[in-house]
């Protein structure tokens, strides 16, 4: 399924029904699948060059320039203390808005966009989550048909130091081209 380059609009401004009520954009990490609310997805984009940032955690991957404007990027992967991967041709980038910032994720590759009702969503095991990093910033497991998808919340994934980042980011004023 081809997503790159989606970009996803709202319609509760307009007074329309919220046609975005229950979906997630799925996406792989390792070996396991992750959801994020719709809402919160900007747009789908193709990995570009991203510019490091020197003493930063390593997860912040850097800063890229998206249309003009400068966000941080973080790679999914090493946020959850996964092994990293080598970014390939099915990597992308996942542009969110979280507290009226906005980020990259750094993510393998998109799945699809499911919807998923509330009773279908449970709450995370409490077994075995010292082991797993991730599962601190999950808030929920969906099951969509035989398969389940981890609920992120993406409020949890950024801590402030992340979004101290971001705002900084969003006051570099970058001609189109740099970065």
């Amino acid at each position: 399924m081809e997503l790159k380059g989606l970009v996803i609009e709202s319609n509760t401004a307009s007074g329309e029904p919220d046609t975005q009520k229950g979906k997630y954009m799925t996406f792989k990490s390792g070996n396991e699948y992750f959801g994020l609310k719709i809402q919160y997805v900007n747009e789908i984009i193709q990995f570009q060059a991203i510019t490091a940032i020197p003493e930063t955690e390593d997860y912040i991957k850097g800063l890229i320039n998206l249309r003009g404007k400068v966000i941080p990027v973080i790679d999914v992967r090493l946020r959850f203390k996964q092994e990293p991967f080598e970014y390939n041709d099915r990597t992308c980038i996942i542009v969110i808005n979280v507290k009226s910032t906005v980020v990259g994720l750094i993510v393998e590759q998109i799945a699809e966009v499911v919807e998923i009702r509330e009773e279908n969503i449970l709450p995370p095991p409490a077994i075995g989550r010292s082991d797993k990093q991730h599962h601190k910033y999950v808030y929920g497991i969906g099951k969509v048909g035989d398969t389940v998808k981890l609920l992120l919340d993406p409020d949890k994934l950024l801590n402030d130091d992340d979004l101290n980042l971001a705002e900084q980011a969003e006051n570099i004023n970058i001609e189109e081209g740099e970065v």
